[in-house]
């Protein structure tokens, strides 16, 4: 099989799989085209309340496929930040299923979703300065967002490897689970995302991402959603809410 992204829906969840195998699953300049036009599809489909990103087999993503990327670093380098601004983008909540090899681009799509869960054994590095690439301002200051200023200058003054275990104390990953078991906590906390409020989900995601400016919509967005009133009507009859407000496919 060609390299490229596939994927499915199942049970409201987009499950998008990096596959390249015979190179830990390294990104193509075809690969990183395809990938923004492919969250705008599934980003648009109601079906879709959570996306789940992952590698094929037992890697993440190694990084860029260097041989197929044409042109300048600049112009491959672009590639790889477009791709990561469109999943950052991605207006319901994104998850990285992360196994092996999280390297290069492969951390730089990881840090763009909403949330990691890691496989122990896992390993993780930013390394532009293997490369002598200057790493962009805007993925530099995402990692920042995550792990802090001290631990962003580690990992991309040194292009060192980092496990599982640092990775989570440093903010790097949200949970590590052991080896054969992160397929059934990913499936398990999906489903725990897709149950809750996409209205609630959609607005703390804009805040948590520090937009600002959109208080008023927000607020607006509640008062004709009906899922308060369902939230709190679920509660004192104690059952499962059922929550309707989608994401509009204009984003």
């Amino acid at each position: 099989m060609e390299p490229q992204l596939l994927h499915s829906v199942t049970d409201s969840v987009a499950t998008v799989v990096i596959h390249h195998p015979a190179k830990r699953n390294a990104m193509t300049a075809a690969m990183w085209r395809a990938l923004p036009p492919l969250l705008g599809t599934l980003a648009a489909d109601p079906a879709v309340r959570a996306l789940v990103l992952t590698g094929e087999g037992g890697t993440f993503c190694a990084g860029a496929d260097i041989s197929t990327l044409e042109g300048s670093p600049q112009e491959a380098q672009g590639l790889a930040v477009a791709a990561e601004e469109a999943l950052a983008a991605f207006p319901k909540p994104t998850l990285a299923a992360i196994r092996g090899h999280c390297v290069g681009g492969g951390s730089q799509l990881a840090a763009a979703c909403d949330l990691r869960f890691a496989e122990d054994g896992a390993l993780f590095g930013v390394t532009p300065a293997k490369l002598g690439i200057v790493y962009p301002a805007s993925s530099t200051r995402r990692l920042a967002s995550l792990v802090g200023p001290a631990a962003t200058k580690y990992l991309l003054f040194s292009g060192e490897l980092i496990d599982a275990g640092r990775a989570l104390r440093t903010g790097l990953v949200d949970e590590v689970l052991p080896e054969g078991e992160l397929g059934k906590r990913v499936t398990e906390f999906t489903r725990i995302l897709v149950s809750r409020s996409q209205l609630t989900q959609a607005a703390a995601k804009e805040f948590a991402d520090g937009r600002t400016d959109r208080d008023e919509h927000w607020a607006e967005q509640a008062r004709g959603s009906g899922d308060t009133a369902e939230g709190v009507a679920a509660f004192l009859e104690r059952r499962q809410p059922r929550f309707t407000w989608n994401v509009p496919t204009s984003g």
